[in-house]
């Protein structure tokens, strides 16, 4: 393992990304250290300054948001994208706040209900390893973590590194703190096939776009959507258990976590099958709860290629 990647130590080519890293690096464990209603009354600032301010990304969202609830009226669409603009600078800077959380504040933010640790017992108790699939749903950075400490798994997530290699060792740090993995995604059936004789949970982000003449076109909040068959494919040939995990918001600061077991069946009659089960489940938590879904991805910068 190079622990100079993991802690951002490297030959410096270009200085302005290391500069930027490391004069943003106090700053960052300061906001990481400050108790949470100190932290959420900063998230309130700064949530004037994004949405007010500098409107970050606003076309984006109003268009995802228009597209994706047509039966909304204009005023509804507004008061979604503003929960949603005050949920993402929470999120933002909850992910921080994982430099330094402790084990049990973690579990107490951020809570597995009975059923769902039950599933995950059951497989362990089998000796089972298994798929996770969700989405850039609720807090999935917190979701990770409180994995890699209640559970018998060892967690793997799929992640692509980023391009800022300072900050990706940020990142790093901030997701293997208590334990969590992670797998680059081209490295994904490599490493799963390598992990075989460990007891494993391997976490798939499930809502982020593939290439159009890669991915499997289906109907998703009500526009024609890409989706990555990735997951459906090494699911059918690994022949792992499917887990959907839904990350929901009970209040500011805190989450549950739901799970549901996707049964896979012995026969595929066509392509897209799995992916359209655990994509509808995705679609049904973004309806009930829209504001905590990542509305400034571009999802839908594709179009279907024509045959």
């Amino acid at each position: 393992m190079n622990y100079c990647h993991i802690f951002g130590f490297f030959p410096v080519k270009n200085p302005l990304p290391a500069l930027f890293y490391y004069v943003s690096l106090p700053f960052i464990y300061l906001l990481a250290i400050l108790p949470f209603p100190v932290l959420y009354l900063f998230s309130d600032f700064v949530y004037v300054i994004l949405f007010h301010v500098m409107g970050y990304r606003r076309n984006v969202v109003h268009q995802n948001l228009a597209n994706s609830f047509p039966e909304k009226n204009q005023q509804e669409i507004l008061e979604i994208e503003k929960r949603f603009y005050r949920y993402f600078c929470d999120l933002f800077l909850e992910t921080f706040k994982t430099l330094t959380i402790s084990k049990e504040n973690m579990v107490k933010h951020c809570e597995f209900v009975p059923e769902t640790l039950s599933i995950f017992n059951r497989l362990a108790e089998e000796k089972q390893s298994f798929m996770v699939v969700m989405g850039h749903f609720g807090n999935w950075e917190w979701g990770g973590n409180t994995f890699s400490i209640c559970c018998k798994h060892q967690l793997y997530v799929i992640y692509h590194p980023l391009s800022n290699r300072y900050f990706n060792g940020l990142i790093y740090r901030m997701r293997t703190r208590f334990g969590t993995r992670l797998i680059a995604m081209k490295d994904t059936m490599r490493d799963m096939l390598n992990n075989r004789n460990e007891l494993t949970a391997t976490a798939f982000i499930a809502d982020q776009t593939p290439l159009p003449d890669r991915a499997y076109w289906m109907e998703f909040l009500n526009q024609d959507t890409p989706v990555f068959l990735g997951i459906e494919k090494i699911a059918l040939k690994i022949r792992y258990p499917l887990v959907y995990i839904s990350i929901r918001r009970v209040k500011r600061g805190y989450y549950k976590v739901f799970a549901e077991k996707i049964e896979l069946p012995s026969l595929i009659e066509k392509t897209g099958t799995i992916t359209e089960i655990h994509t509808r489940r995705l679609e049904a938590d973004i309806r009930s709860q829209p504001e905590i879904w990542l509305w400034t991805h571009r999802r839908w910068k594709h179009q279907r290629p024509k045959i």
